[in-house]
C-alpha cells in the first residue's frame, strides 16, 4: 500500500482541477488579479501561501478538540497571522526588493478566504495529515492560477518573464519586435488580469458542464 490513499491522493489532485479554489470555488480572487503582473511575484505568493495554508490546516487540525467554538475564528486568525510573519520576515531577509513589490498583499494573506475557508471547512474536522494534504492541494490549486495569469500578464505585457527578455529587445527591435510588436501595456493593468482570470474560468468550467451545474 502506497503512503496515499485514493481519498488521500483526490485532496491534491482535486484543487488542481475540478474544485479549484479560484476557478471553481471562485476563492482567492483580489490577490489573483493584484499581483499577477509579475510572474516571480506570482510564484512566491503561491509559495507562501502553500507554507501558510498546509501549516495552519495542521496547527487547527491540532487544536480542534481544544478549541471553544466561540473563539474559533479569533484562533484561527491568529495562527494565520503568525505563519505570515514568518513568511513576511523571510522575505524581507532573502528577497527584500521582491517583499517590497508584494507589500501590503503578504499581509492579506491573513484574510484570504481560502484558507479561512479550508480551516473552517476541512481542518476543524479532520487529522493533520489529511488536513496537510488538503492545504497543500488547494494551496497548489491557487499557486498555479496566479503563475498561468503572471505567466501571460508579463509576456504579453512586458516581453519578459521572470525578468528575462524572451520576445527579444523592443529598444534594439530584435526577436517578434522586428516584426513590428508591441507590448501590450494594458496587460499590466487591472482589468486585464481580470479578463485573463475570466477566461481562464471559463475554459475551466466549459470543459465540464458538471461544474457549472454543482457551482
Amino acid at each position: 500500500m502506497g503512503l496515499l490513499s485514493k481519498k488521500d491522493t483526490k485532496l491534491i489532485t482535486d484543487p488542481l482541477s475540478d474544485n479549484n479554489p479560484i476557478t471553481i470555488q471562485v476563492l482567492g480572487i483580489c490577490s489573483a488579479l493584484a499581483i499577477t503582473a509579475d510572474l516571480k511575484a506570482s510564484i512566491v505568493m503561491g509559495i507562501a501561501v502553500l507554507f501558510v495554508l498546509s501549516a495552519g490546516n495542521v496547527v487547527i487540525s491540532l487544536m480542534r478538540n481544544i478549541i471553544p467554538s466561540k473563539i474559533r475564528i479569533i484562533v484561527q486568525l491568529i495562527v494565520v497571522a503568525a505563519l505570515v510573519i514568518i513568511v513576511d520576515q523571510v522575505l524581507k531577509a532573502y528577497a527584500y526588493e521582491l517583499s517590497k513589490t508584494l507589500s501590503v498583499f503578504v499581509g492579506l494573506i491573513i484574510t484570504n478566504c481560502i484558507i479561512m475557508g479550508r480551516f473552517e471547512a476541512f481542518a476543524l474536522a479532520n487529522g493533520p495529515w489529511r488536513s496537510f494534504l488538503d492545504g497543500i492541494g488547494n494551496a497548489l490549486g491557487y499557486a498555479v492560477i496566479l503563475i498561468i495569469v503572471g505567466f501571460f500578464r508579463e509576456l504579453l505585457g512586458s516581453g519578459s518573464l521572470l525578468g528575462f527578455k524572451v520576445l527579444g529587445d523592443p529598444i534594439e527591435k530584435t526577436g517578434v519586435y522586428a516584426f513590428g510588436y508591441e507590448n501590450n501595456g494594458f496587460m499590466l493593468l487591472a482589468p486585464m488580469a481580470l479578463i485573463t482570470l475570466g477566461i481562464i474560468i471559463w475554459v475551466q468550467r466549459s470543459r465540464n458542464t458538471s461544474l457549472i451545474e454543482d457551482n
